[in-house]
């Protein structure tokens, strides 16, 4: 790392809240341009930076800084820089050079000791001289903070958040506790906290250590899908991240169950531990499905003369079952169509609205993501929305604005790509339900589960509590199909038919990984445009079992934006680590942003990037627009490029072409499911690359990861009252 001195100038951007800042400091009588996170009070003031010098392809030579570190105390001039830069309101630099004329040397005492003074100066009354003190006494605790905070290991952009949060009590309330900021502040977590606790001198068995390692382990599980941890292996999985014996363990866990931070509940002589948010959810979950289940419903039967003409207008003949599916809904709160590609689940959805509509009944349709809720809308015709929007998610709030004292209107809701949607959504989705309102959960189980926690659809399916019907026949519009087919003999533990002339499935043999991913970069970039005219960005997706390996996502994704985005002189980007995010590029935003109402899995374009301003702007197109949303470099974190994704991220996702590479190299995710939900995201063709040893044990391994879920036991009563 290189270290540059300087005089801090002026600051070209400074973003208050994020600390980004594109400044000028004189080094060695030399004006340099640096770039990085830094406190805006220290204009005038010589500084230490570490980073290193870039070369930008349109602002030329620069220090990027990753820290930073006064040099000095505000001097005379450092300090008529700050008050005159605009950083307070009514005071310019005219105003500025009145206060240090007037006070001299004695200004930064003061303004430190005695700030009222400066309405002594001429033009300077008792307001603009409150505002000048407020700013001064501000800034002060915020560089003292900062120089505390980044003493201890804390970068200038986190230790900006952390200040914003606590204020100027800011170091005493994180000697007393320096965990707390993995609970309050966001995008930091326990592994930040917990190196602030060392810097600190907390005891590796520190009691404050041990119950922030336990909640910390419970939310790495919940990333992983589980609701909760059996005891055991919650204090066998703190004891390898802390390094602590499980005997200390064993009472910090037990105290702060007594005390209600975490939920303990046993069953069948397993003692299970939630985070009290997932036990509420899963409990309000079950007894608002049990509520349902109890509804009775006065609709009419639905007659074989409705269905009949709701066949001659869609020229197709139901199957028994799909009758069945129609009649079952208006007969309970709750219904569940499940089936695979091709057996009719939009039909049916259609046939519901027409009964409906025959009814005059309000209906709403939603799905969990905008790309699942597009497709939904464009095929039945009817206004589809994601769950964020239909339940109104008040950003200020970070609330849903739709709840139990604010219901939805409408008399039946259908949700599709129901096997996508967590317990946590579930909850907040039931809340809003209004009496007497049908819920229709449509999707397939057989996908891999949702990326939260939960399992939400297998549960209520598995439960033996809820109607359910599955559709297992394949429609003539689907008959033709390579991809269908297959996907359904992978689904039935049967090998798929690879040596065919099906213009939807092709297979390309790789003998080794280097092959496949040489095969794959081919096929996107090149074969597939030329041959099917599909565009290499917007028709083909890229989905790989992995991140990791050269035929896993990471890699591909660097080969194929060099390749399909190549950097260029006059095509801005920025670097983080070993990413790569430039004009023009695709991007998947990969956590939930509920402030830009961007979330897990969407994908849009870089459409515009300001380096001078530290901006990016993502074209997303939405389920009803296309939407701009900027993002503040120190943001950038969220995003990843995605000309290659993982089959979980591209769940509720339909692409007109798919190239999936399938290796021995991915073993530990050679998985049924996984191959069956990768191969459905296909809309028109789907190429499937690699070897077929490793279908082979995809075909043969039906065993999921087991997902910690206690929804069903809350649905069975077999939770005691006391948990």
């Amino acid at each position: 790392m290189d270290k540059l001195r300087g005089t801090v100038e002026r600051f070209v951007f400074l973003n208050e809240q994020s600390g980004y800042a594109v400044l000028r400091l004189t080094a060695e009588g030399r004006q340099q341009t640096a770039v990085g996170v830094i406190d805006g009070s220290l204009l005038g003031q010589e500084v230490e930076l570490t980073g290193s010098w870039i070369t930008h392809r349109q602002y030329g030579r620069q220090f990027e800084f990753s820290s930073f570190r006064p040099l000095s105390p505000m001097n005379v001039v450092g300090l008529e820089k700050y008050l005159g830069s605009g950083i307070i309101r009514g005071v310019g630099p005219q105003t500025a050079r009145r206060i240090v004329e007037h006070f001299g040397v004695n200004v930064v005492n003061v303004l430190e000791k005695d700030p009222e003074r400066v309405k002594e100066v001429a033009g300077i009354g008792a307001n603009r001289a409150s505002l000048v003190a407020e700013a001064f006494a501000n800034r002060s605790a915020l560089r003292e903070a900062m120089v505390f905070l980044q003493g201890h290991g804390i970068s200038p952009g986190y230790a900006g958040r952390i200040y914003r949060q606590y204020g100027e009590n800011c170091e005493k309330m994180l000697r007393a506790n320096p965990y707390r900021v993995a609970d309050e502040v966001h995008g930091i977590g326990f592994k930040t906290a917990d190196r602030l606790a060392m810097e600190l001198g907390l005891a590796a068995n520190d009691p404050r250590r041990i119950a922030a390692g336990l909640r910390y382990t419970l939310q790495a599980a919940e990333e992983q899908g589980h609701c909760y941890l059996p005891s055991e292996m919650l204090l066998e999985r703190c004891r390898e991240i802390l390094a602590v014996d499980i005997a200390l363990i064993r009472p910090v866990l037990d105290e702060i169950v007594s005390r209600r931070m975490l939920v303990a509940a046993i069953i069948s002589g397993q003692r299970r531990i939630y985070r009290p948010e997932f036990w509420q959810a899963e409990s309000d979950v079950a007894g608002r499905v049990k509520d349902l289940l109890r509804r009775h419903l006065n609709h009419a039967e639905v007659t074989d003369e409705e269905l009949a003409r709701f066949e001659g207008a869609n020229s197709i003949v139901f199957a028994q079952e799909q009758r069945a599916a129609v009649r079952s809904v208006l007969k309970s709160g709750l219904a569940i169509i499940t089936g695979g590609p091709g057996t009719g689940k939009t039909t049916l959805i259609k046939a519901l609205l027409h009964v409906a509509g025959t009814r005059q009944l309000a209906v709403a349709l939603a799905a969990p993501t905008g790309r699942a809720a597009k497709r939904m809308g464009e095929a039945t015709g009817h206004q589809a929305r994601t769950l964020h929007r239909l339940l109104e998610y008040a950003v200020q709030e970070g609330t849903f604005q739709r709840n139990t004292e604010n219901p939805l209107a409408c008399d039946l809701l259908v949700l599709d790509e129901a096997s996508m949607i967590d317990l946590k959504l579930m909850s907040s989705l039931l809340q809003a339900l209004p009496a007497q309102c049908i819920l229709v959960l449509v999707g397939d189980v057989d996908q891999l589960p949702p990326v939260g926690a939960g399992s939400v659809l297998s549960d209520l399916i598995n439960s033996g509590l809820v109607p359910s019907v599955k559709l297992n026949v394949i429609y003539r519009q689907a008959e033709e199909s390579a991809i269908v087919h297959n996907a359904h003999r992978i689904n039935r533990g049967e090998f798929p038919v690879l040596k065919s002339r099906a213009k939807d499935f092709i297979f390309m043999k790789a003998d080794s990984p280097e092959q496949a991913a040489r095969l794959v970069i081919e096929a996107a970039v090149d074969r597939l445009p030329k041959m099917r005219r599909l565009h290499p960005i917007d028709d083909i997706q890229v989905v790989s079992p992995m991140r990791r390996s050269i035929t896993g996502v990471e890699a591909l994704n660097h080969e194929l934006q060099s390749r399909l985005n190549p950097a260029s002189p006059n095509k801005p980007e920025i670097k983080f680590g070993d990413r790569v995010i430039r004009l023009g590029d695709k991007v998947m935003q990969i956590k939930n942003n509920y402030g830009k109402m961007v979330f897990n899995g969407d994908v849009g374009r870089v459409v515009d990037m300001d380096t001078e301003g530290g901006l990016l702007t993502v074209l997303y197109n939405d389920v009803d627009t296309r939407r701009r949303v900027q993002y503040e470099f120190s943001e950038c974190d969220e995003l990843i490029t995605a000309y290659a994704i993982s089959v979980h991220k591209s769940q509720g996702s339909e692409y007109r072409a798919v190239v999936l590479p399938f290796t021995t190299q991915h073993f530990m995710m050679l998985q049924r499911n996984l191959l069956y939900t990768a191969i459905t995201r296909a809309r028109e063709l789907v190429v499937l690359v690699g070897s077929g040893k490793a279908i082979a044990i995809a075909v043969k391994n039906a065993v999921t990861e087991e997902r910690f879920s206690g929804l069903q036991d809350h649905l069975h009563g077999a939770y005691g009252a006391g948990s």
